[in-house]
């Protein structure tokens, strides 16, 4: 490495920065003494030749330069730490760690049960789970296993179609007792919806009726999967929810089945390359079962 590459150390404080907004939290996070950070950012601007963060009484506030600096630290981090996992075993040991990635609701509605199973038949095994709606990338590295409602299109992937979720709306019984059944796609204006703030990927992917749906249609707006369900659980307004899960809720009650009813196919994706990985080929198949019977009957096991 010549004197004018930057260390990986210095793009690791640089990351946790901008993930913190203040040197001493980027310190603390990375177990490392403030000054040190401080240090570094200070070695990394040197070396790139521009200032990468400003002083506010917000904290620190990333420079056009850092924005740019950002996509490309967070591959090295995702790169540095696949080598990690890669390294972790043996290719053909039962152990070592496997990172796997899932939406919201099916890590903490669906994955709980299968997990613990599989952790219990190879305890030696460590998973690393990515709660995230995002499609996080395999091919980059940054997950071994990932659960996804979309079928991918790479050649490089090695994938497995599950079945398909079917999602309806559904609302707390205390809800509907006090506000009264909606009948009609035109009587959901008068009740409050449950839905996306930010985030409209999700039920614009649904197709339909769903797909209308606008920010301004919901009354209570959260970009997290999970606390929209809390909140249907909760009584809260009318709101989606997967039809095998809301079948164990006996206050749950399905509304307008025959408009807003969609499904979305269930797919297990890992690397081609990660075939070969005994650790990794052994939770891609327990998880393949697991879950294909969940898609097909609501059951898990």
């Amino acid at each position: 490495m010549t004197p004018s590459e930057p260390a990986w150390d210095l793009y690791r404080t640089f990351l946790a920065v901008m993930r913190h907004g203040s040197f001493s939290a980027a310190a603390r996070s990375l177990e490392l003494s403030q000054p040190t950070a401080g240090r570094h950012i200070e070695m990394l601007e040197a070396m790139l030749g521009t200032p990468l963060f400003r002083r506010s009484r917000r904290g620190l506030l990333p420079t056009r330069a850092a924005l740019v600096v950002r996509s490309q630290a967070e591959a090295m981090a995702a790169a540095a730490a696949t080598v990690q996992r890669t390294c972790s075993a043996d290719w053909q040991a039962e152990r070592g760690v496997v990172r796997l990635t899932a939406s919201e609701v099916i890590s903490c509605e669906v994955m709980p049960l299968p997990l613990a199973r599989f952790c219990n038949r190879y305890p030696q095994i460590e998973i690393e789970l990515v709660v995230s709606n995002r499609n996080e990338d395999v091919l980059r590295g940054d997950v071994d296993i990932a659960v996804r409602m979309a079928r991918p299109t790479q050649d490089a992937l090695s994938a497995r179609r599950l079945g398909t979720l079917e999602v309806g709306l559904f609302a707390h019984r205390t809800y509907l007792e006090r506000f009264g059944v909606p009948h009609t796609q035109t009587d959901l204006g008068t009740h409050r919806l449950i839905g996306f703030d930010q985030d409209a990927h999700g039920i614009r992917s649904a197709g339909g009726a769903a797909a209308q749906l606008r920010r301004e249609h919901f009354g209570l707006r959260c970009d997290n999967a999970h606390v929209q369900l809390a909140a249907l659980r909760a009584g809260a307004g009318i709101g989606g929810h997967h039809v095998h899960l809301a079948r164990k809720e006996p206050d749950l009650v399905r509304v307008l089945e025959g408009i807003f009813k969609f499904k979305r196919e269930m797919w297990l994706v890992m690397h081609r390359d990660s075939r070969s990985t005994r650790r990794i080929h052994l939770l891609f198949k327990h998880l393949a079962g697991e879950l294909a019977n969940y898609a097909r009957s609501g059951v898990l096991g």
